[in-house]
């Protein structure tokens, strides 16, 4: 069964990016290539600090949508595991 992801990368000017894919070893080496996105491709190297595993893709972009919209804090308390 496929799984997916949500994950909160920390990228080379410590700013947190949050995105969601199928193969969360492959797409850590995808951002640093530059292939990831295109926030990624000029803060790299990144690396994934943080992530949740989902049974459907909607779960997980559910997931990203909700934590994009938090602060700064909060996303860093949930990497703490303060949630």
């Amino acid at each position: 069964m496929r799984k997916y992801y949500f994950y909160l990368a920390r990228c080379s000017d410590n700013t947190l990016y949050a995105g969601y894919c199928a193969d969360i070893k492959n797409r850590e080496i995808k951002h640093n290539k530059g292939e990831g996105a295109k926030y990624t491709k000029y803060r790299a190297p990144i690396k994934i600090v943080y992530f949740e595993e989902f049974l459907t893709r909607s779960e997980a972009m559910k997931r990203e949508a909700q934590i994009k919209g938090w602060s700064r804090v909060k996303k860093e308390n949930l990497i703490k595991g303060l949630f």
